[in-house]
């Protein structure tokens, strides 16, 4: 069975994600984000990674990429409890 899994810069949304059942982690540096995140995308029984907006920031030609080449997983982009984000826009 395939499965989510979240990649948060905050304790809150990690908390909240794993009150519905997804498990995940907190990340702050570029580095780790970038590591871990190349590890999930090749993991078979993830099919959907939510990514909170302050971590793409962190890296977004990389983010843009693994959107374009990888057919694994789904890569979504959340916003935190504050939605500081315009996340609408970047979806037109």
């Amino acid at each position: 069975m395939k499965k989510f899994y979240c990649l948060s810069d905050n304790v809150d949304t990690l908390v909240g994600m794993r009150l519905v059942g997804i498990e995940g982690e907190v990340i702050h540096q570029r580095d780790v984000f970038l590591k871990r995140l190349e590890e999930v995308v090749v993991d078979n029984k993830i099919a959907i990674v939510l990514i909170t907006t302050k971590l793409i920031d962190l890296a977004p030609d990389v983010i843009s990429e693994l959107k374009l080449r990888d057919s694994n997983s789904l890569i979504v982009e959340i916003t935190d409890r504050h939605g500081g984000s315009k996340l609408g826009e970047k979806i037109d």
